[in-house]
């Protein structure tokens, strides 16, 4: 069925152009006498204005012929004469060339026709011959073409593998740097919490050590107010104590 639908198609294809070929080949050749034509129609119309211009210019206006006719009126009437000859010449000669243009156009035709026949016959009779060759060529252009689109897909295949892991590589290094982020962010702060509990406990110690320092110097100041307390009331008993001294003196017996 595909190859008798190609070669109708050829076939048509074939027959178009032949056609156009024809067409314009008639063409050209009814243009070209055409133009013949028109130049011979010019060639004796201009020859006719000469004749009738001479015919004119050299007869004198009053003379007449033997039937009793002036000269002009003669030239005149063969003037027209001549013109309606060369005008139904004209028109013969019309005739003839569109019969002829028509004669070889339908020749052309029929030879482009003929042709046309003969080469799709030609055609179809090599086609037959080769037909064995070219489904062996087609089997193998499709078998060609199966193995390139196999190794493009294995490319393919094979770029995406490459391109998840070249992704999953670039995963794992960026949660790498965020995990080393993290730790080194946890040890600087770790370091920052240990060095502020060192400087709050050497706070405290400080503050502890001027607590001792105070409550010393308290228990100093409370020693020695209670021992001023104990000489002051000592001091305050014994004057009380104290009596006038008696002094006694023995006399010496004679």
């Amino acid at each position: 069925m595909g190859r008798s639908r190609s070669r109708s198609a050829s076939r048509s294809k074939h027959s178009k152009h032949s056609r156009k070929r024809s067409r314009s080949r008639s063409k050209s050749k009814s243009s070209k006498k055409r133009s013949r034509s028109k130049e011979l129609k010019r060639s004796r119309r201009s020859r006719s204005r000469s004749d009738s211009r001479r015919d004119r210019g050299g007869s004198p206006p009053d003379r007449t012929d033997m039937f009793g006719r002036t000269l002009s009126k003669r030239n005149t009437d063969e003037k027209q004469k001549r013109e309606e000859e060369e005008r139904r010449a004209e028109i013969e000669s019309q005739s003839q060339i569109r019969q002829q243009e028509i004669e070889e156009r339908l020749i052309e035709e029929e030879t482009a026709r003929r042709v046309e026949e003969l080469v799709a016959r030609r055609v179809e009779e090599e086609l037959e011959k080769r037909r064995d060759e070219i489904e062996h060529e087609v089997l193998r252009r499709v078998e060609e073409a199966k193995h390139i689109m196999e190794a493009q897909l294995l490319q393919e295949l094979e770029r995406q593998r490459q391109a998840e892991l070249n992704a999953q590589k670039a995963r794992e290094v960026e949660e790498k740097s965020k995990r080393e982020e993290l730790e080194r962010i946890l040890e600087e702060n770790n370091r920052k919490i240990a060095d502020a509990q060192a400087k709050l406990a050497e706070d405290q110690l400080r503050i502890v050590e001027e607590q001792r320092k105070i409550h010393e110097e308290r228990m100093k100041l409370e020693q020695e107010r209670q021992k001023q307390q104990k000489e002051e009331q000592r001091m305050i008993l014994g004057k009380g104590k104290s009596r006038p001294r008696l002094s006694f003196t023995l006399k010496a017996t004679e």
